[in-house]
């Protein structure tokens, strides 16, 4: 997954249309905005996210790791408390 936010399509539709030979340049708006369509339509197929997303994915996340690490602080501390029980005390069944 890649990031491309508005900004950065603009200075590459900016640098792109910089490189258009002297005799066009009077032509540079239309340029730009075929470029600008161009680019827009081939990102679109691409797997890419805008940066809110990508922020809001990574938030995610780290929030699921740190209940991870919580859950398995959990287990473990059960698991520390089940190997300290006897034996009979777990599968003892008492009687009448």
């Amino acid at each position: 997954m890649q990031m491309i936010g508005a900004t950065t399509l603009d200075e590459l539709v900016r640098r792109l249309a910089e490189i258009v030979p002297p005799g066009l340049r009077e032509t540079q708006r239309d340029v730009e905005q075929n470029l600008r369509a161009a680019l827009n339509s081939t990102f679109a197929k691409l797997n890419l996210v805008t940066r809110e997303e990508f922020e809001i994915q990574s938030a995610l996340l780290a929030r699921a790791r740190t209940q991870l690490k919580a859950l398995e602080a959990h287990v473990a501390t059960l698991e520390t408390q089940l190997a300290g029980e006897k034996p009979d005390s777990r599968n003892h069944k008492q009687e009448p």
